[in-house]
């Protein structure tokens, strides 16, 4: 009989051991769950709640279910406004990676010297708000005052508009690859600064030349690092926001309020007081911008394996 009863105040004691740990793991992942559903979870659910709703000129604010989904999706002005984003997104980011890609090899080679200065040159504009540098390149395209204006006034040439229809597009792609790619390139160098000391010995004694260890070890050690930074461009490219909304001041023939899919629902959520549309258009992007981010990545790991 007093075995029992010690067998079962053990297992007593062990069952309340487990329930505190329990809780002590909860105790530390609690913060961040709140922190998570307060900060992305009720936003989210919050903006599905509106875009069920219309604000009728009779009747107040009505539920219309997924009519909002259905306007979005037939909506020409947002698709015209992804299409450029897409275009957007074909051209900026290659160039953007592939130059951040040259800029880490570079620093990795250990044949340049001051290699810090040109890393943290390179990687400074990062530091630089998005704001404040799309109001100097704003300056610097202007083409009655700015950097632009005075070199076709020095060289007697009328040089193209960066503002104009034709162009604008690429001047904000200019900007934005200005902005990141030393961002990018840190992804980059710290991948390549990981890689074993062991095979570059091993490349050496087997008399690799640079360009064969940049492609059969530096190159392979950096696809994870590329799908990453890959994914992460993407979806800050269908996010476009703050280069071509702070730029329309300068442009504002040239850069509508629905140039980019962001820029089109803010406008009509705090100019236009359609909150629930934009609503229902914020969660169409947010779709649009998974399905293509895990494209990427899927593409990323098949390139990998």
């Amino acid at each position: 009989m007093g075995l029992l009863m010690a067998a079962a105040v053990s297992a007593r004691a062990v069952m309340r051991r487990r329930h505190r740990q329990r809780w002590t793991g909860w105790g530390f992942v609690g913060p961040f769950l709140a922190v998570f559903a307060f900060a992305l979870v009720a936003p989210v659910g919050y903006a599905i709640y509106l875009s069920l709703f219309r604000q009728q000129l009779i009747g107040g604010n009505a539920f219309v279910g997924l009519a909002n989904y259905h306007l979005a999706l037939t909506d020409p002005l947002l698709w015209e406004s992804l299409r450029r984003v897409l275009v957007f997104l074909a051209v900026q980011v290659p160039v953007m990676l592939v130059l951040a890609l040259l800029a880490a090899l570079a620093l990795d080679s250990a044949r340049l010297r001051w290699a810090p200065l040109y890393r943290l040159s390179i990687f400074l504009p990062y530091a630089v708000p998005a704001v404040v540098a799309s109001l100097m390149w704003g300056f610097m395209y202007g083409s009655q005052f700015g950097l632009v204006a005075r070199l076709s006034s020095a060289l007697g040439v009328g040089l193209p508009d960066p503002l104009s229809g034709s162009w604008v597009l690429a001047s904000i792609g200019n900007v934005v690859t200005w902005e990141f790619t030393g961002y990018n390139m840190l992804i980059f160098y710290s991948a390549l600064r990981a890689v074993p000391g062991e095979l570059y010995e091993a490349a050496s004694i087997d008399g690799a030349t640079a360009l064969g260890v940049v492609r059969w070890i530096k190159l392979p050690a950096l696809r994870p690092a590329i799908v990453v930074a890959g994914i992460f461009s993407v979806i800050g490219s269908l996010q476009l926001f703050n280069e071509p909304n702070i730029l329309r001041q300068l442009a504002p023939d040239t850069i509508g309020t629905n140039f980019t899919p962001n820029m089109y629902a803010y406008n009509l959520s705090f100019a236009g007081q359609e909150y629930n549309y934009s609503a229902a258009i914020a969660i169409v992007m947010g779709i649009v911008t998974m399905v293509i981010a895990y494209a990427v990545q899927l593409y990323g790991r098949r390139a990998a394996a």
